[in-house]
């Protein structure tokens, strides 16, 4: 089968920064220093479990907080009218046109001990609250960054789900709970899925978020091989063999969520 033409700089953009990339952090995190094959940087990695927990659970947080948000945002939204629905696209993609750095330094200004949350809670005898360099700041960074990552997949499902299966539902004298329970998230749960899965990922790899409002406090796997790579513990074996541990739990993670979507494309009901 020939390679269309246009295909041709995507190719090379993907084997350029994506498949090379990822070809060397293999080389490393197989070698040591001297370029000789070991299995000693894998060996290493159990002295960091607590990070990988650590990361997990808040990654766990970050997604189910995203999640219960988000569903009820886009179930109402899909049963807007298209001006609503335009507006309130405007403001949820809003955020997303500004840098993420600028966007998580402005957290760390509201919630600093002197920050505008301080301050306003200050008016009603509240506070100073510790809130910046804690776990708590870690997620909130994660659910306002990724948030969009979640609504946006789970209105695009819902908005487009066929309504005759919601009249025949109705028809059968089902009231609205039975009607959302038993047909319209089953029917959502592809977006769903899809939608833990862009925000799980890049909330357990995340450093910038865990280096800003954790401040140390709250160390990740983005931080640890941040450090390998860039740290004084200079150590870019050992931080491959962690990025490949990590992309392995990803891809785990999307194995799971794709035998669960795989189990619902032939359902229409409950």
């Amino acid at each position: 089968m020939k390679t269309k033409t246009p295909a041709i700089p995507y190719i090379v953009w993907m084997g350029i920064f994506v498949v090379i990339p990822l070809i060397l952090i293999v080389i490393y995190a197989f070698t040591n220093f001297d370029g000789h094959f070991t299995l000693d940087n894998f060996s290493n990695i159990d002295v960091f479990l607590q990070v990988f927990g650590n990361s997990l659970w808040l990654a766990l947080i970050a997604t189910v907080i995203c999640l219960l948000i988000a569903y009820p945002f886009a179930y109402l939204l899909a049963q807007e009218g298209p001006v609503f629905r335009k507006i309130a696209m405007l403001f949820i993609m809003l955020p997303m046109w500004m840098n993420f750095l600028l966007r998580t330094y402005a957290w760390m200004s509201i919630l600093e001990n002197n920050g505008f949350l301080n301050q306003f809670l200050g008016l009603f005898g509240i506070g100073p609250l510790h809130l910046i360099n804690t776990d708590g700041a870690v997620v909130l960074g994660m659910v306002y960054n990724f948030l969009p990552f979640m609504i946006l997949p789970i209105f695009s499902v819902i908005d487009k789900l066929d309504k005759r299966y919601i009249e025949a539902a109705q028809d059968l004298g089902a009231n609205r709970r039975e009607t959302f329970r038993r047909v319209i998230f089953p029917l959502s749960l592809p977006g769903v899925l899809s939608g833990i899965m862009m925000v799980f990922i890049p909330s357990i790899s995340t450093f910038a978020i865990s280096k800003l409002l954790g401040g140390g406090m709250s160390f990740l796997l983005g931080d640890l091989i941040e450090m390998q790579f860039l740290g004084a513990a200079y150590n870019p074996h050992l931080g491959s063999a962690i990025a490949l541990m990590m992309l392995a739990l990803v891809v785990i993670a999307m194995l799971i969520m794709n035998r669960f979507g795989d189990g619902e494309e032939g359902a229409v009901v409950m």
